[in-house]
C-alpha cells in the first residue's frame, strides 16, 4: 500500500453505447476520499464499431475466435487510451498503482448465471507495463447477484456531503439508478433502456450514430399507445435489484412509425422507466443528477424533467463529470479489489452477501 494510503488508478469503460473507450484517472483510498483528475475519450472507428456489434448476444463458447479477435481489438484501443491520457496529463506510467479495465459487455444474463465481458486484462498490462484489474462483475453473479450495476459504491463516496436522499442516474446505453440516502445502505438498479435503443432506431431511421442533442425526438410526438405496451414489459414489474441485457428490449414494437414519432417515443419511453423507479425507494430523492451520454439529450433530459416529481441536473451541477463517471468508478474499484474489499452489497445487486471480486493481472518482474 502506498505510504499516504492513496492508490493512483485509471479507470476505463466502454459503454453499451459502442461509442468508444472513455479513461480517468483517479486517486483514492478506495472508501470515501475520491479525487477525480483528467479524463478523455478514444472513439471505436466504425469497421471496429460494426464488429462489436457482431458479437452482441454471444454467449461463452460461441464463435469463440471472432470474440476473442474482437476482444483483443478492443484491448487495443484500450491500451492506446490509457497511453494518450498519460501523455497529456505528464503522468508517467510508474506512478500509476493498478488500470480498472471494465471490459465491454456482449451478454449478460445474471439470471442464468452469464455475463460476458470481451477483453484481455494480461495483455492490457503487457502493453501498458501496468497492473491491471478486470472481471468485475462474475463473482457476484455466482453469489446470486444481477453483477449490475457496479458504480453505486463510487457514487456513494462521491456524494459526501451531499444533501439527501438523493438519486443519481446514469444514461447510458442502459440506464441505472443508485439512491443513497442519509444513513441506509444504496439501492441500485438498471431501470430501463439509456441511450441503445435510441440510437439503434436513429441508425436504421437516418444513418446517423445518435440523435445528436435530441433534435429528432424533440421534432417529434410519442405514440402513447405504443409506449404504453413498452411499459407493459415484466421487468418493470420485478422488485430490484435488477439488471438488464441491452438486447432485452427490442425496435419492433415502433413498426410504423415516422423516425422522429419514433425517437420521440423511445425518449420518453427511458423517462416513464425511470419514473417507476420511485416505487421502489424509501425515500423520494430531493433531486436527480444525471450522467452518461443521455445528459445532453434535450429531448430526453425534458422528458425526465417532465415525469419526475423533483429537480433534474446533470452532475456537472455539483462539480462532477458527466462523461468519466464511469471510468472513475472502475478506477476506484479496482482499488477496492487491491485491499480485498467488497465491490456490490446486497442492496444493490441482491447478492446474498458484500462480494468482493476482480482479477489482478500483475506484471512481471526479474
Amino acid at each position: 500500500m502506498p505510504a499516504s494510503g492513496l492508490f493512483t488508478a485509471v479507470g476505463l469503460m466502454s459503454g453499451t453505447s459502442q461509442d468508444g473507450v472513455d479513461a480517468a484517472l483517479v486517486t483514492t483510498d478506495g472508501r470515501l476520499t475520491v479525487r477525480c483528475g483528467p479524463a478523455l475519450t478514444v472513439p471505436y472507428e466504425e469497421p471496429l464499431r460494426a464488429r462489436l456489434r457482431a458479437v452482441l448476444g454471444c454467449a461463452p463458447g460461441e464463435r469463440e475466435d471472432e470474440v476473442e479477435a474482437v476482444g483483443g481489438e478492443i484491448t487495443r484501443v484500450h491500451a492506446e487510451a490509457v497511453r494518450r491520457l498519460l501523455r497529456e496529463s505528464a503522468t508517467p506510467p510508474r506512478a500509476v498503482d493498478v488500470i480498472g479495465f471494465h471490459g465491454h459487455t456482449i451478454l449478460h444474463r445474471p439470471h442464468e448465471g452469464i455475463t460476458v465481458q470481451i477483453g484481455d486484462g494480461a495483455l492490457l498490462a503487457s502493453l501498458t507495463g501496468i497492473d491491471v484489474v478486470d472481471d468485475f462483475r462474475s463473482r457476484d453473479v455466482a453469489e446470486g447477484g444481477e453483477g449490475a450495476p457496479l458504480v453505486p459504491l463510487f457514487h456513494v463516496a462521491l456524494a459526501a456531503g451531499l444533501e439527501r436522499p438523493l438519486a443519481v442516474l446514469n444514461l447510458g446505453g442502459v440506464a441505472n439508478v443508485t439512491w443513497i440516502g442519509a444513513a441506509a445502505e444504496p439501492i441500485a438498479f438498471d431501470t430501463g433502456p439509456g441511450n441503445a435503443l435510441l440510437d439503434d432506431w436513429v441508425r436504421e431511421k437516418t444513418g446517423a450514430a445518435f440523435d445528436a442533442d435530441g433534435a429528432l425526438a424533440a421534432s417529434g410526438c410519442a405514440a402513447e399507445g405504443i409506449l404504453a405496451r413498452l411499459l407493459d414489459h415484466p421487468y418493470f414489474d420485478r422488485r430490484p435489484p435488477k439488471s438488464l441485457d441491452r438486447g432485452d428490449f427490442a425496435l419492433t414494437a415502433l413498426a410504423g412509425l415516422s423516425p422522429a414519432d419514433g425517437a420521440a417515443t423511445l425518449a420518453a419511453f427511458t423517462a416513464a422507466a425511470v419514473a417507476r423507479a420511485w416505487a421502489h425507494f424509501p425515500e423520494p430523492p430531493r433531486r436527480v443528477l444525471v450522467a452518461g451520454g443521455g445528459r445532453r439529450n434535450r429531448a430526453l433530459m425534458a422528458a425526465l424533467r417532465a415525469a419526475l416529481p423533483c429537480p433534474v441536473a446533470a452532475v456537472e451541477e455539483v462539480g462532477w463529470n458527466g462523461d468519466a463517471l464511469e471510468a472513475q468508478a472502475f478506477g476506484y474499484l479496482a482499488v477496492r479489489v487491491l485491499l480485498g474489499l467488497a465491490l456490490t452489497l446486497p442492496s444493490t445487486t441482491g447478492a446474498r452477501r458484500p462480494v468482493p471480486g476482480g482479477r489482478i493481472h500483475r506484471i512481471r518482474t526479474a
